[in-house]
């Protein structure tokens, strides 16, 4: 089993929650995350004062996977997620040990 953490632009959550639903993915935790990469924030002007937004407002979704699916995943997130421009984000892959759910005490692959 594998964690897959995707950091992404929070426009395109929808296409890659769908991306990731049509796969067979069958749950994703989100949440709201700040952060800069090459982009180094950005300049905006507010009530005439110039200030400077050091961090970025992004997604980041988390998925546990089964290793069989694995290539599919990164593939549908990579193609939902693109814009072709700078601080479209990053994934990341983990091995997962062991997962458990709670409600039923299925282990490993039958608990995702």
């Amino acid at each position: 089993m594998k964690l897959v953490t995707a950091i992404i632009k929070p426009f395109k959550l929808d296409e890659v929650r769908e991306a990731l639903s049509a796969i067979g993915v069958q749950g994703i935790t989100v949440t709201e995350v700040k952060g800069f990469g090459r982009q180094k924030g950005h300049t905006e002007l507010y009530r005439g004062a110039e200030y400077v937004v050091d961090f970025l407002p992004k997604v980041k979704i988390e998925a546990a996977v089964k290793t069989e699916i694995l290539e599919q995943v990164i593939e549908a997130i990579e193609k939902s997620a693109s814009t072709g421009k700078i601080g479209d984000g990053k994934i990341f892959v983990f091995d997962l040990e062991q997962a458990i759910r709670i409600r039923t005490g299925e282990s490993g692959g039958d608990a995702l």
